[in-house]
């Protein structure tokens, strides 16, 4: 990708990291939690003097994927609203049905491997990530399904999502 404006390109899904597909925020300004400590809080809004509750916490979705145009092949991130197009749920619930079916995340990576979009990839604007943006994408495949609906399929029940 050259210079600082947004790259549109027709790819394909090679592989995708299905051990960390998602991330704690808190429920009520976002701010990314701890992943390891399921109990802690948002320290900016559990101190707030307005917010009498502590804040809950959600996952979002944070999809690393290598991809290949016509002419290179990318590593990328796709985060919650774009992976949202791509799983057909939102991340708490892919979570949910993750535990109930454990290979889930490994069957949704090979769900999507050879899918074709049309990605939108921009450079970072924090300084340290090193990876493109998914900023836009459109499944090409006429019959594409997101992927819970063939894990649903393939799990045989409408549990967790």
């Amino acid at each position: 990708m050259e210079g600082e404006k947004p790259t549109t390109l027709v790819c394909t899904v090679l592989a995708i990291d299905h051990t960390n597909l998602c991330y704690r925020v808190c429920a009520v300004c976002e701010r990314t939690l701890p992943h390891n400590d399921p109990t802690s809080l948002c320290k900016s809004c559990n101190f707030n003097a307005f917010n009498s509750v502590s804040s809950a916490s959600k996952r979002l979705f944070r999809v690393l994927m290598s991809i290949a145009s016509d002419t290179k092949v990318f590593t990328v991130i796709c985060f919650d609203r774009m992976a949202k197009v791509i799983f057909g749920c939102s991340a708490d619930e892919f979570f949910d049905f993750a535990k109930l079916h454990p290979f889930a995340a490994v069957s949704a990576s090979r769900i999507l491997e050879g899918e074709m979009f049309k990605m939108t990839l921009s450079k970072p604007k924090n300084g340290n990530a090193q990876h493109l943006r998914v900023v836009s994408v459109v499944p090409l495949r006429t019959g594409f399904q997101p992927a819970i609906e063939t894990l649903r399929k393939l799990y045989g029940k409408r549990v967790g999502c």
